[in-house]
């Protein structure tokens, strides 16, 4: 039988090594947009500059663009433990090239055999280059915080991340629900690319679209707010279980972090890595469409 005091156990850190992606192509460098037009898929992977948390997920013609270094690892297994065991806040420091030295923060995870998303500071992003090596003090999966629910999981988050996240509120009791700023809350039919896959080494992209668009969602399907999404933003999705693969469940709410910009691709968009699963009783969704601020550069001393 697990004891609280087992539970709620420290979690061990994992040192990891990356490298910085280089953006692949196939033979037919083309994806085919939702109006079945072709584009070059700019921005997808590799290191994207010019491109900051708090910028809108709309604000530039690129395709999943991240704000900073995509990681990865030639090994196949070794990078699927990279981007399983790596959470966001966690520490990354560059080991060569001409950045060596540098100190990073992961700051979201993808899809697609794994990436791991560290942001730097820009000058030192710009002198980084594809196949410069990196550590990551990896902690997190599998951890509860204190004044967590028992029904809520917690993942992909570095613990110590939620003592500078204004907008995450643990209760008083340390049984009631956990208290969450999002920019806003979306339905789970707005949920795209990641549906079926472990939340752990994914992330979710929402179909979401610029507000001025035609294919935006009609009416208040994607709630207040979802025009006005910026990179770092919490973001909840409604009847969405991320404790395992991600999937409907009716009655749970599932909060992450939104950690590239959108897509013109059918199915996808702005992604977020899930952080908050449970639910809807132990989340306290705090809708904040105009005056919410979420992960910023400056939390995470980057600025």
């Amino acid at each position: 039988m697990t004891t609280r005091s087992a539970a709620l156990a420290r979690p061990v850190a994992v040192n990891l090594l990356g490298v910085i992606e280089h953006p692949v192509l196939g033979d037919g460098p083309y994806r085919i947009d939702a109006d079945g037009h072709p584009y070059l898929p700019v921005g997808d992977g590799g290191i994207v500059l010019g491109l900051q948390l708090g910028d809108s997920v709309f604000a530039r013609k690129a395709d999943h663009a991240a704000p900073g270094a995509c990681l990865v690892h030639p090994d196949p297994a070794a990078r699927h433990a990279l981007a399983t065991y790596s959470c966001i806040g966690n520490q990354v420091r560059v080991r060569t090239g001409r950045s060596a030295g540098a100190r990073g923060v992961v700051i979201g995870k993808r899809g697609e055999e794994g990436r791991v998303i560290a942001a730097f500071r820009p000058a030192e992003l710009a002198a980084m280059r594809p196949a410069d090596e990196v550590s990551i003090r990896a902690c997190g999966q599998g951890c509860r915080p204190d004044g967590f629910p028992a029904g809520l999981t917690v993942l992909n988050i570095d613990p110590g991340l939620f003592e500078v996240l204004p907008m995450v509120r643990p209760s008083a009791s340390g049984d009631g629900p956990v208290s969450v700023g999002v920019r806003c809350s979306v339905p789970s039919k707005l949920a795209g690319n990641g549906l079926g896959r472990p939340a752990v080494s994914w992330d979710l992209d929402l179909q979401l679209r610029p507000p001025d668009s035609d294919r935006s969602p009609a009416g208040d399907a994607a709630g207040a707010g979802a025009g006005g999404v910026q990179l770092g933003d919490f973001v909840a999705v409604t009847d969405i279980d991320a404790r395992f693969n991600v999937g409907y469940r009716k009655g749970w709410v599932t909060v992450g972090i939104v950690v590239h910009g959108a897509s013109p691709l059918p199915g996808h968009g702005p992604g977020i890595t899930p952080i908050l699963t449970g639910p809807a009783s132990v989340l306290d969704i705090r809708r904040e469409a105009a005056g919410h601020v979420g992960l910023t550069a400056q939390m995470l001393k980057l600025q």
